[in-house]
């Protein structure tokens, strides 16, 4: 695959994985859900962006930048110690009014680690360039299912969603 058509791919899966946050924040019922898809959405936007310039980059003149890319989420580890916390300071039992974000959190999942392995297999093909730009993806993507997985273990083991201040996914 080349560069250009990586791209074009990548942003084929950012699309979705973005569509997939609006509708999960149109359908949320919880207010701390509907925070979490909007800041997960508004990051798959600006991957799109990002994606978009260096195909545009590509196209001027057959080389891109891998500029800077940015991210609301903790890293995985960070995540994991904070989920570990507080299951030690919680016990409840889960809630069923949390079903429906409980399925819309399943099908963001799905969708980022589908893209999180698409991203993956291009640190494996491409050169140099693409490697650097698609490598970034992957931390970034792998942050994004493990806060996704992260809600899924909140609804499904403590009762309420996952909405502690050190992941506020609203600071940049």
């Amino acid at each position: 695959m080349t560069l250009e058509e990586a791209i074009k791919t990548a942003i084929e899966y950012e699309s979705r994985v973005y569509k997939t946050y609006l509708e999960a924040m149109d359908q949320a019922t919880s207010e701390v859900g509907k925070r979490i898809f909007k800041t997960l959405g508004e990051e798959e936007k600006g991957h799109l962006k990002y994606l978009r310039d260096r195909l545009d980059e590509w196209r001027d003149s057959g080389a891109i930048t891998v500029a800077p890319l940015g991210t609301a989420v903790p890293g995985r580890a960070e995540i994991a110690e904070e989920v570990d916390r507080l299951r030690s300071t919680v016990s409840a039992e889960p809630d069923a009014k949390h079903d429906a974000e409980l399925e819309l959190l399943k099908k963001a999942l799905a969708v980022e680690v589908e893209t999180s392995g698409f991203y993956k297999r291009m640190v494996s093909e491409m050169t140099a360039q693409g490697q650097e730009m698609f490598q970034r993806f992957v931390e970034i993507e792998e942050g994004h299912q493990a806060i996704v997985q992260a809600e899924i273990d909140a609804v499904n083991g403590l009762g309420f969603w996952f909405d502690m201040p050190e992941f506020n996914l609203e600071a940049g």
